[in-house]
């Protein structure tokens, strides 16, 4: 069952359009004026892996459904989605831009045909690679708000999270980009092997591990130094809190560890994690800027949205 949604009242007047995360654990919606502004948001746990394509709609519905008052199928309300929503055996199949290309191109969504005709649904594609093969989605709608703001920006953007993106800039385009699992792995690791029986919480941090992990994992060391987590735990009293600031610190370090000295670098996100990897980059001499990766998720969206008389043409 997903979470109530917490919703913030809309301070005055009605949403011209209606911005909408959708990940895989969680999905996120935004009243929009013209100008930018949010008027209301609400969110809940219903992400892409919890809910069926016929699910999708009744979900968005009950997060949105106060925000639609006086539209109709003459005037319905435009929403703009992104993320794993358009992923395959998720509500519609969107398709992959190949790069190099810009993040997102004005109209080029996807329409969702839907029940309720007061709504107007669009998905934005995701970004492919062919060689090496990779995909991406939802994170282009940050890249062309980061864009937005710094069109001239050519270098390297870092957009941590389970499967942490690294993506190249340069003339406007998404050059390319590299999908690392290091959020994954370190919960596999964590959670379902053997070092399950040796890392403490999240809330027991231990800086010097974290430090001693992220040299060993930039020198090439992170496979070899797995076990010795749990040995250390064993002959030498390796707490709990630094066996898992030491992981967390290995495969970050390995993460990162093609980056670097000089290379403009700007990590797209807010929070622990975030930190984590500016003070990474830092301890190879490499500095990075933070930019915070909801407002920019927004005003990428804002940038894909189809002209309003297209897309209500298009649905008749």
């Amino acid at each position: 069952m997903s979470a109530a949604p917490a919703v913030r009242p809309a301070p005055s007047g009605r949403p011209d359009w209606i911005a909408v995360d959708w990940g895989t654990s969680n999905l996120r919606v935004y009243a929009m004026a013209d100008d930018g502004r949010v008027l209301a948001e609400a969110a809940s746990a219903a992400g892409m892996a919890g809910l069926a394509p016929e699910g999708f709609e009744p979900e968005l519905l009950r997060l949105i459904g106060g925000w639609l008052g006086g539209r109709d199928a003459a005037n319905p309300m435009p929403v703009v989605v992104c993320g794993m929503a358009g992923a395959r055996g998720a509500w519609i199949e969107a398709p992959y831009r190949a790069t190099p290309c810009p993040p997102v191109v004005a109209g080029e969504t996807v329409t969702v045909p839907t029940l309720r005709r007061d709504i107007a649904v669009e998905i934005v594609p995701g970004l492919c690679q062919r060689a090496p093969a990779d995909v991406m989605r939802g994170e282009e709608t940050q890249i062309a708000g980061f864009l937005a703001s710094e069109p001239g920006f050519a270098g390297l953007l870092i957009l941590p999270g389970t499967h942490s993106k690294h993506v190249r800039l340069g003339g406007g385009e998404v050059q390319g980009f590299a999908t690392h699992m290091t959020g994954e792995v370190f919960a596999a690791l964590s959670q379902h092997s053997v070092l399950s029986r040796t890392l403490g919480t999240a809330a027991e941090e231990d800086e010097a591990a974290f430090d001693e992990g992220i040299a060993t994992g930039r020198a090439g060391g992170a496979l070899g130094a797995l076990f010795a987590l749990r040995a250390g735990a064993l002959l030498d009293g390796l707490s709990a809190g630094a066996a898992r600031s030491r992981l967390s610190g290995l495969l970050l370090g390995a993460e990162l560890s093609g980056i670097a000295p000089g290379t403009g670098v700007v990590v797209i996100g807010s929070g622990a994690l975030a930190r984590r990897y500016g003070h990474a980059l830092a301890a190879q001499g490499v500095d990075a800027r933070l930019s915070d990766g909801g407002e920019l998720a927004r005003r990428g969206l804002a940038l894909a949205r189809r002209p309003i008389a297209t897309a209500t043409e298009e649905r008749r």
